[in-house]
């Protein structure tokens, strides 16, 4: 039987993005132990991230980038954003603590070719790494779960995965009880520009105000 490991003769060259570097450094362990992979550049920052994949080429010197979700500045999803836009080839393989529910499906649909939780068994990171840079597609089964779930509710009563990436990241730091100019000057934006987004958020998801909106957060969190 082939296995991905047969099919990728060459080393598999990697940049991790995080900005934990004791996360860097346990990702950077469970990497060295696969002869195939090489880490080649690592960042904690996404302005770091998509400086180090220009530096290196894109394709010309990577084989897949390993990035978190959660990070200072540009986060995750603005750096998968113009990564997929610049270096359209380039597989992007998203890590996070987020259950699959939460932001699988809309990682995918940004061009994310998987989405891997940081807990997960080295075996699989090294498996899912493996896939991705070999062109396939790393799904575990909540992550598979999730998006057909996404796909069966299409046509729905709205839920937060068909808000818009800057209305779901409005939408997430309200419900984590920010302001409206908190989220402004975490995002880089105007607070009218944060007000217009936040209104969109609420006609979307259907709520008056931001305890209605807590509360469908919470019932959306709650759904299998």
């Amino acid at each position: 039987m082939t296995t991905v490991f047969d099919v990728l003769a060459e080393t598999i060259r990697v940049l991790i993005g995080d900005d934990h570097r004791i996360v860097r450094e346990g990702l950077k362990q469970i990497l060295a132990d696969a002869p195939d992979v090489q880490v080649v550049a690592e960042a904690q920052t996404g302005d770091e991230v998509l400086a180090a994949v220009r530096a290196l080429g894109g394709l010309d010197g990577l084989d897949l980038v390993l990035l978190d979700i959660a990070m200072p500045g540009l986060d995750g999803l603005d750096v998968l954003q113009t990564i997929k836009r610049e270096h359209p080839l380039l597989p992007v393989l998203m890590l996070s603590t987020y259950p699959e529910k939460q932001y699988a499906v809309r990682c995918i649909r940004l061009g994310a070719c998987g989405y891997l939780n940081k807990s997960a068994d080295p075996d699989d990171m090294l498996y899912a790494v493996r896939k991705a840079a070999g062109g396939g597609v790393f799904l575990t089964q909540a992550t598979a779960e999730a998006l057909a779930a996404a796909v069966g509710h299409a046509s729905a009563q709205a839920g937060p995965e068909t808000l818009s990436h800057r209305e779901h990241q409005v939408y997430r730091l309200l419900t984590q009880g920010q302001t409206v100019s908190e989220i402004g000057a975490q995002l880089g934006l105007a607070p009218n520009t944060v007000s217009t987004y936040r209104a969109r958020v609420l006609e979307k998801t259907g709520t008056k105000n931001d305890v209605e909106l807590a509360l469908y957060a919470e019932r959306h969190r709650a759904k299998p």
